[in-house]
């Protein structure tokens, strides 16, 4: 896309790395509490059966309070778009992205779809139907 020339594809920061680092192609400023969607200025096509998830840098999260607002945002493989970032500042001062800062990770990962059906009812377990936060009560 012209608004990402020049910048690097995404890439891993390291051996061991399970994001690849995405790149602001624009200048933002976010004000806090205020979000925006932040382009990296490329597209790309993902094969059946992939999917990318878009995540927060932790870096940025912990240091700014900046982090990714639909995380994990997912790109399917029919998505033929310029990859966005939607950002967040949930700081207290306002951050600048420039172009050409790391602003996000991505995870590409296989898909599994699953098959569903509606039953009469469902087999029981210990914790049956207790969630959000119940299996640390006990």
């Amino acid at each position: 896309m012209p608004h990402g020339e020049g910048l690097t594809l995404p890439g891993y920061a390291s051996q061991g790395a399970a994001g690849a680092d995405l790149m602001a192609a624009v200048d933002v400023t976010l004000l806090p509490g205020q979000r925006a969607r932040v382009g990296c200025g490329f597209a790309m096509a993902l094969p059946e059966g992939f999917e990318a998830q878009v995540r927060p840098r932790s870096g940025l999260a912990l240091t700014h309070g900046v982090t990714v607002l639909n995380a994990p945002g997912t790109i399917d493989s029919d998505y033929r778009g310029e990859v966005a970032v939607v950002l967040v500042n949930l700081g207290e001062r306002p951050y600048q992205v420039a172009r050409g800062d790391r602003i996000a990770q991505m995870v590409v990962a296989p898909v599994t779809r699953a098959a569903f059906a509606r039953v009469d009812g469902l087999d029981d377990t210990d914790r049956g139907s207790s969630g959000f936060g119940s299996t640390g009560t006990r």
